[in-house]
């Protein structure tokens, strides 16, 4: 048994089928899903938490992905204010910094995070972290916030050991995605050998980045399983050790039923 702690239910690849996707989650001993808005408009957010409510299995995150940061106004975050009244979601974002794709300015994306790091503190929740090619920028401005008391996650991590480390001092986990069976994922395989027992933790990020042997094909909650036993085998662990502890650790930070 395993829990899919990020993917995007609401995804419109998603959007004839999250029955059936989730249908089929649970018969691979996918036990909870946490599925995140964040990509796109405010209503992409209310759709999750409406998806959320609907399954018992299912918990939501809400927020302003890095990419549109350019339109996370204060009138956005008081929506999303709104949202997380529900007993469903279980996190604030996800939020950070892309310096990659640069979909957004970087003050843009800089001043969204701040936002959501205060959200998430005011609400008592943790914070789901996106951090492509931006590690250092991450690091000094966490230094310099704080984070809520409930800590967060590194989602999809892709960073390597040094970055896995100083995300660690500052009290987060670390999320390891499809990426990890990519045969070009070294360093990210190294770090995903260093992570504390009680820090790891296992995603899709469905329906993006697809684990082999689906590269490349929509991807779903049902293939975390895929990258669970990529992820026991660098870490010289039982499968299903790994999941019972990823579920510990996904209940811990998520406050999620056990």
């Amino acid at each position: 048994m395993i829990v899919d702690t990020h993917c995007h239910l609401a995804d419109l690849k998603f959007r004839d089928d999250v029955e059936a996707v989730i249908a089929r989650a649970t018969d691979a001993g996918v036990v909870q899903m946490i599925s995140v808005g964040a990509i796109g408009a405010i209503e992409n957010d209310r759709l999750t938490v409406e998806i959320a409510e609907r399954h018992q299995n299912v918990f939501a995150a809400v927020g302003v992905h890095p990419h549109d940061a350019k339109d996370c106004t204060p009138d956005r975050i008081e929506q999303l204010r709104d949202l997380a009244a529900s007993k469903k979601v279980v996190a604030i974002g996800e939020s950070g910094l892309d310096f990659h794709y640069m979909h957004s300015p970087p003050a843009a994306q800089e001043a969204s995070l701040r936002a959501h790091l205060a959200l998430a503190a005011e609400l008592d929740l943790p914070i789901v972290i996106h951090c492509r090619d931006a590690e250092h920028r991450m690091v000094e401005i966490l230094r310099e916030t704080g984070i809520s008391p409930r800590g967060g996650v590194i989602h999809c991590f892709t960073g390597d050991s040094n970055a896995a480390r100083e995300f660690l001092a500052l009290g987060f986990c670390i999320s390891f995605s499809g990426i990890i069976t990519f045969k070009n994922s070294a360093p990210i395989r190294e770090a995903a050998t260093i992570i504390p027992d009680d820090r790891v933790m296992v995603e899709t990020d469905a329906p993006y980045l697809a684990p082999e042997p689906y590269r490349g094909k929509r991807n779903e909650p049902a293939y975390v399983t895929r990258t669970l036993k990529m992820l026991a085998n660098l870490r010289r662990i039982d499968a299903t050790a790994l999941g019972a502890q990823v579920i510990a650790n996904a209940s811990r930070v998520f406050k999620l039923p056990t």
